[in-house]
């Protein structure tokens, strides 16, 4: 039973740090048009279902599965696991903050520009290392 919610638990990884990374792409595009033009308009459907679709019900499972597993194996009183959990906290406030940018974007009253969303979209990269290193090294 436990390698099958450890396998929903990758899948949905996978999943949600796709979304994740391609988002903030998405917004940089965003950015760059015509407020009101057919490109605004369909990437406001994009962003929309991506966020909806895919990584909304990713964000439920990973955290989901992973608290299962955290549970399960005991690791609660773990460092590393302490501290992957704080760096998935992280993950899932960049979450939080894409998902509000999305709706500014969508009324058309964003007031940023594409370069702010180029560095934000390394903001889930560094995080995702960060949490792998930490599952697989288990430092301390």
């Amino acid at each position: 039973m436990i390698l099958g919610i450890k396998a929903l638990h990758i899948i949905s990884v996978i999943s949600w740090m796709a979304g994740m990374l391609y988002l903030p792409r998405l917004f940089v595009y965003h950015a760059d048009v015509e407020r009101g033009s057919a490109s605004s308009e369909m990437l406001k459907v994009m962003e929309r279902r991506l966020l909806k679709f895919i990584m909304t019900p990713a964000l439920c499972l990973v955290w989901i599965s992973g608290l299962w597993m955290g549970y399960a194996g005991e690791f609660w009183h773990e460092g590393w696991f302490l501290l992957k959990f704080a760096l998935v906290i992280a993950m899932s406030g960049i979450h939080g903050f894409l998902s509000s940018e999305r709706r500014t974007l969508e009324a058309d009253k964003s007031q940023r520009s594409q370069k702010f969303f180029r560095i934000l979209n390394e903001v889930p990269t560094l995080l995702m290392i960060g949490i792998v290193l930490l599952v697989i090294v288990k430092p301390f």
